[in-house]
């Protein structure tokens, strides 16, 4: 029975997902509000941090130094602490929310937890969904960056579409 309605709710987020009205997509993230018709507004304050940090990892600072700068001028992390931590910095410069597009199930339940989705199901890319922060151009640099500095030898990055 249990697992008959867990089969069901995925099948309902998946309709979504294809139909392109998924509540999901207009979940809100740091340097974003949700309007009062539910979809993704900019919010000024946030969305100038999000551009100095890509702009500062860009200019070669590592995820420890961003985040030592952030707290140094007192700007709360996006779960509203003092800190921000590299985890949280890495997760936001691999966000496509910030040149406007959503992309959903980048991650699926087996159940006890959430796994990558790289290939296993369909993903759903929404473009021109919201208002972008930052240009297609500055996210793809950061994304080549990133895969550069990683130890992870032989991968290769694909540009936003």
């Amino acid at each position: 029975m249990r697992i008959e309605k867990s089969e069901t709710i995925k099948a309902g987020l998946r309709a979504g997902f294809q139909s392109g009205h998924s509540k999901m997509a207009a979940r809100k993230c740091y340097g974003y509000d949700s309007g009062s018709d539910g979809k993704l507004m900019i919010n000024q304050e946030e969305a100038a941090v999000v551009a100095w940090i890509f702009q500062w990892y860009l200019a070669g600072d590592s995820l420890g130094r961003i985040a030592a700068g952030l707290e140094k001028q007192n700007i709360a992390s996006p779960t509203g602490k003092p800190k921000w931590n590299r985890e949280a910095i890495d997760k936001l410069l691999s966000n496509e929310k910030y040149v406007g597009q959503v992309l959903l199930q980048k991650t699926i339940s087996t159940g006890a937890s959430q796994i990558k989705n790289d290939g296993i199901c369909n993903r759903y890319l929404y473009s021109e969904h919201h208002s972008a922060i930052i240009s297609d151009e500055v996210f793809n640099k950061v994304q080549a960056e990133k895969l550069r500095r990683s130890n992870q030898k032989g991968l290769s990055f694909s540009p936003l579409p």
